[in-house]
């Protein structure tokens, strides 16, 4: 069964879109730890992140780091956190999280944010890639 960033990657269900290529894809967690909180995944479906062959894990890493710099842009913070977990999807990927304290680096405080709110972030950094 496809993990559903699979699902998310083949437009089963709907994301906020941050940026995409032919292997990468960016997009808002709507269960962010942050406003901003981005999610980067390859499109071909891994699990484990470090059973990514070379150059899919170097592009992903190359292609976080672009995304990361779009969000410091766009949501004021101290610094852009990354974390990766790889226990609650099956699928690799990279959390950017925007900081101003150790404390918004915290999994267990999901911020509930509207659609509005969600597509406004996207939207504004999406403006500074």
């Amino acid at each position: 069964m496809p993990s559903i960033f699979t699902r998310i990657v083949n437009g089963e269900i709907p994301s906020y879109k941050i940026a995409e290529t032919d292997e990468f894809l960016a997009f808002l967690d709507v269960f962010p730890c942050a406003p901003g909180h981005t999610l980067v995944i390859p499109k071909k479906e891994v699990d484990y992140i470090f059973d990514l062959e070379e150059s899919l894990y170097e592009g992903l890493m190359k292609f976080s780091k672009q995304v990361a710099a779009a969000v410091e842009k766009a949501v004021p913070c101290k610094r852009i956190g990354v974390a990766v977990v790889g226990l609650e999807v099956p699928h690799a990927h990279v959390h950017l999280i925007p900081m101003n304290s150790m404390a918004d680096m915290n999994f267990n405080n999901k911020l509930k944010m509207s659609q509005e709110e969600l597509a406004e972030i996207a939207e504004r950094i999406r403006r500074e890639l």
